[in-house]
């Protein structure tokens, strides 16, 4: 699909500026970004019927204990698709559908319908590749954005989100349930103070249309980086049968693992490394604390994970794809930014 926006332009700029240079600020300004779009209420929708995690969002903010936390938003309304040629995905829509109407939650047929009933917008379409083409109608309607995991099917598609972000000056950030567990969090505020390495864990299913750890690696992966934070050079994955291992290496030849597990017990969780001692990460903590992100974003504008990381993460993921059908060859983020290009 052909856009109205220099997408060859930004690439570049991220390719030569560094990924380590902070992508988000060097195209708007977070204050100059929190401006555009300013939510005139606090009525939710929701694009993608096709998750659990429309079921667990819409529950947690139409019920009325929740009030407070979530500062009075509700989900008023949903457009269910969604993938339509990911049997798991799509064949959930009828019974999440239902789910939500009992909730409240009015059924419309078109984005641009929801749109006209809407404040902000939760982008819960598992299929990531229809999130550039839903997110760009969302930005030229005006409305601020969640995407969930993962925040495209490619590198090249992330970046043009975030590209259209600025273009339209509607804030946007994607992320992981698994940035906001405690443990993670303490970590990445200094618990252990500089971390120095880590390994990160979590279940690693693959979908065939995306890919490998696109699609449910991406938990562990986004763990790994918030403990390490931004300035992974290369990657190099181990080629195994039935497990992802993946090896990142940072700025100062710090060490980060990934490791994704395709049999046995499916568990969250790694361990941190770091000056002043070593610290388990500990495991999933549900989606209420990444709610809690969500509305504040919705009610500031301002990211809790900026394009940068994000951006970051799709290169290294893309990277350990690129290694493991190398054997294991070592492969730069660099590389990675400059094809998304091409």
């Amino acid at each position: 699909m052909k856009q109205d926006y220099n997408r060859r332009g930004f690439i570049k700029t991220a390719a030569i500026a560094g990924i380590g240079l902070g992508l988000a600020e060097t195209i708007m300004p977070l204050g100059a970004m929190a401006m555009g779009s300013n939510p005139a209420g606090k009525r939710v929708g929701i694009i993608g019927l096709d998750t659990s995690h429309s079921v667990a969002f819409t529950k947690s903010l139409n019920t009325p204990k929740e009030a407070n936390t979530y500062k009075g938003y509700t989900v008023v309304a949903a457009y269910p698709h969604g993938s339509r040629d990911i049997k798991s995905s799509a064949e959930r829509i009828p019974q999440i559908t239902e789910d939500v109407k009992k909730m409240g939650v009015e059924i419309v047929g078109s984005i641009k319908e929801l749109l006209n009933k809407v404040d902000v917008v939760l982008l819960e379409t598992n299929d990531g590749r229809l999130h550039l083409e839903q997110a760009l109608e969302v930005f030229k309607g005006g409305k601020r954005v969640f995407i969930d995991k993962p925040v495209a099917a490619s590198l090249a598609d992330a970046i043009a989100i975030f590209e259209a972000s600025a273009k339209y000056k509607v804030p946007v950030f994607s992320s992981s349930s698994l940035r906001f567990s405690t443990g993670a969090q303490e970590i990445a505020k200094g618990k252990v103070g500089k971390v120095l390495g880590a390994d990160a864990f979590s279940p690693s299913k693959y979908e065939e249309t995306h890919p490998e750890l696109f699609w449910y690696g991406i938990h562990g992966v986004e763990t790994l980086f918030t403990v390490m934070g931004t300035g992974c050079k290369s990657v190099v994955q181990v080629p195994s049968p039935n497990t992802d291992i993946v090896v990142g290496t940072w700025d100062e030849g710090r060490m980060g693992t990934f490791r994704g597990i395709h049999e046995g017990s499916q568990k969250y969780g790694g361990t941190v490394f770091g000056e002043k001692g070593v610290s388990e990460i500990g495991n999933f903590g549900g989606y209420d604390p990444l709610l809690v992100q969500i509305i504040e974003f919705f009610e500031t504008g301002i990211p809790p994970v900026s394009s940068q990381e994000t951006l970051e993460i799709c290169a290294f993921m893309e990277a350990a794809l690129e290694s493991k059908k190398k054997n294991g060859a070592p492969v730069t983020l660099e590389s990675m930014f400059k094809r998304a290009k091409k």
